[in-house]
């Protein structure tokens, strides 16, 4: 009997210990198995370097009916994943509006969304809306806009400008400092150095 107590107080002597041997193998075994904090990647912010390049391309956005929105074309374009935007050399730009009318545009260099719906035009920026007639058989004279910076949004049809601007209007002639056109409300903002030359309608 002695001897068997003997041995039970050994083994809840050594107990503890045991315990915290196999404790510590098993923190051992996990900090191993684990990967450390610093391997893990931490994903850095995008840079303003384009992650792909187009030569010779056209580029073609469709409505929900299948019909051709906006096609842009340009010798080559640098896609920039931080801003989502491309920019354009040599690009050439046409819009069909809900009715189907066409408004075209060309520049130099251009910067578009990945929808098309904002453009903006550097560097001998022209933007031509054509002549139609509206539904109340209305006719609307061709609109060409010049300058160096034309900035479009499709959606909306408005065109600003922040630098001089020269608007042709049928057979008128206007220029400016500054533009901004809503072609939906039919307003037309010229500050700055306005000039013009009206031509008056034949009656």
């Amino acid at each position: 009997m002695n001897l068997l107590r003997d041995i039970w107080e050994r083994f809840l002597l050594y107990l503890p210990l045991a315990v915290m041997g196999v404790l510590a193998l098993g923190t051992y075994w996990l900090v191993q198995s684990t990967p450390g904090l610093a391997s893990a990647t931490v994903p850095s912010a995008p840079r303003h370097e384009p992650d792909y390049f187009m030569r010779g391309f056209s580029l073609r956005t469709f409505d929900a009916a299948g019909r051709m929105r906006t096609e842009v074309l340009g010798d080559e374009a640098r896609h920039y994943p931080d801003t989502r935007w491309l920019e354009i050399d040599g690009i050439k730009l046409r819009s069909f509006d809900e009715q189907g009318h066409l408004t075209t545009a060309s520049a130099l260099r251009g910067l578009t969304n990945e929808n098309t719906s904002e453009v903006q035009l550097l560097g001998n920026a022209v933007i031509v809306r054509e002549a139609f007639t509206d539904s109340m058989s209305t006719p609307k004279p061709r609109m060409e806009y010049r300058g160096e910076f034309l900035h479009a949004f499709s959606k909306t049809e408005k065109i600003r400008s922040h630098l001089p601007v020269e608007l042709v209007r049928g057979n008128d002639r206007l220029s400016a400092d500054t533009l901004e056109f809503d072609n939906v409300e039919q307003v037309l903002q010229m500050n700055g150095r306005v000039r013009g030359t009206l031509i008056p309608a034949p009656k």
